[in-house]
């Protein structure tokens, strides 16, 4: 007889939604298992794929082996860490062992793969429970969810809408309850856009705090992270897995300040508020529910200023960064492979192949110039707080919204991609929504290594309600 016949019935809907912190205090009272849970989160990641399109796979299998080991150790008393027996998803993006990985594409290898990447390994050494594999548009290039291989994937409070991305399929699982840590990277965007357009807590953590091997071809803005319901979940998730990794040169030998939780008083606290993006236009929707929320801060004692990016062109310069990598992860792949690729990708890639350095080389200084200048307001504020998106959710299976003239997600994704260029921390909570029911977020940036400090305020934000 398994262990988890002996525990008492639990709802399943209860089981879904217990957070780390819960879970490991019923798996430590034996009064639910690892099993348990796992099995009800793999029955809701069924339930929902159909509807929502969140997964490109699902393994049975391997969950509810990796959830029976958990309940042993449990039984004896001899758990791995705090979160052993926590299931979690991971993006189709990130080596894991045993499975395929075929970065949203149909042009990738099948072969699965014999090992996992550094921030996969941390977790399973952690005893997390890996569920299920997320949707991602092609090799993760744009803000949005859909490739031709995977399908278009929809956002859980309106399915006409789209999830953001691109880690779209992370943030549909994490919101319908298919588990508790939800991997997914941030290079432009992409756990805080559908973080924000879902409802949920996501955060790109400081460059380098979470390892990653191989390097992204995308470069040096690129980032792992945890989504999840809650910021303390998403704490204990970045906990798990970050560390040092030898095969992530970017870490190099310095050492980021550990991760300690610390309730916050907003009260005194000085911040900066980043209201006019770098490109496109704030919806006035979306601007009246973040300075909403900016009012309740000021009313708990923080004090607000307003704040500036200190730098132009910033769209030009992400654009060349993002464009030579984009160039660079295509170059591979022969005429009749690109015939198969996302159209967009492909002319975000021929563009830049027509760089030349001297072009690289200039947006590299003005990308060093301005993170400078980001460090020194951050050594001045608290924090930066801004909105998340300048649109809520809109259509799915389009690049921009409908009618707004804009060309590419970068222009409405202005409030995030500026961030990747510095490497801090950056992370968003829900603040309210639109009259239609979207959820709108507020984004919070921090100091480099300050990760902890961020997770605390958006827990003090959530704390406020809204």
């Amino acid at each position: 007889m398994s262990m988890s016949e002996n525990f008492a019935f639990q709802d399943a809907d209860a089981l879904c939604r217990m957070s780390a912190t819960e879970l490991a205090a019923a798996y430590r009272q034996r009064s639910v298992s690892p099993v348990d849970v796992t099995q009800a989160c793999l029955a809701r990641a069924e339930e929902i794929d159909p509807a929502f399109n969140a997964f490109t796979f699902i393994d049975h299998d391997g969950a509810l082996e990796a959830a029976r080991a958990s309940e042993a150790r449990w039984a004896t008393g001899n758990p791995l860490s705090k979160v052993d027996g926590v299931p979690a998803t991971l993006k189709d993006i990130v080596w894991v062992k045993n499975w395929q990985v075929r970065f949203g594409s149909s042009v990738t290898s099948q072969a699965p793969f014999t090992e996992d990447a550094p921030s996969v390994r941390l977790m399973r050494e952690a005893g997390v429970v890996f569920l299920a594999q997320t949707t991602t548009p092609e090799f993760g290039w744009k803000a949005v969810t859909d490739s031709k291989a995977f399908g278009v994937t929809v956002n859980p409070h309106d399915r006409n809408m789209t999830a953001g991305g691109s880690s779209g399929g992370a943030a549909v699982a994490a919101m319908l309850g298919a588990g508790v840590f939800h991997l997914g990277t941030d290079g432009g965007g992409s756990i805080r856009i559908p973080s924000a357009f879902c409802g949920l807590t996501g955060i790109k953590p400081t460059f380098t705090r979470v390892p990653a091997y191989p390097a992204s071809a995308f470069g040096t803005v690129a980032h792992i992270g945890p989504m999840c319901r809650s910021a303390e979940d998403a704490f204990l998730m970045l906990k798990a897995m970050s560390g040092r990794d030898r095969h992530d040169w970017n870490q190099g030998e310095g050492q980021l300040a550990p991760l300690e939780w610390e309730p916050m008083d907003v009260k005194g606290l000085r911040i900066g508020y980043w209201t006019t993006p770098p490109a496109g236009r704030l919806d006035p929707e979306v601007a009246a529910i973040v300075d909403r929320q900016m009012a309740s801060l000021e009313a708990e004692g923080a004090v607000v200023e307003p704040f500036a990016l200190p730098a132009k062109d910033l769209l030009e310069t992400f654009h060349v960064h993002w464009f030579s990598g984009a160039a660079a992860r295509l170059e591979p792949f022969s005429a009749t492979e690109r015939a198969e690729i996302d159209p967009g990708l492909l002319e975000i890639a021929d563009i830049g192949a027509s760089y030349d350095a001297k072009r690289l080389v200039a947006a590299q200084t003005d990308r060093a110039n301005f993170g400078a200048r980001m460090d020194q307001a951050l050594s001045e504020y608290d924090f930066i707080l801004s909105p998340a998106v300048t649109v809520p959710a809109f259509g799915a299976g389009l690049n921009v919204p409908a009618g707004s003239g804009l060309r590419h997600w970068t222009e409405w994704a202005s409030f995030s991609f500026p961030i990747n260029l510095t490497q801090q921390p950056a992370g968003v909570v829900p603040c309210g929504r639109t009259e239609a029911g979207l959820p709108v977020a507020l984004q919070v940036i921090g100091a480099r290594g300050k990760d902890a400090h961020v997770l605390s305020f958006l827990a003090a934000v959530d704390a406020l309600g809204n």
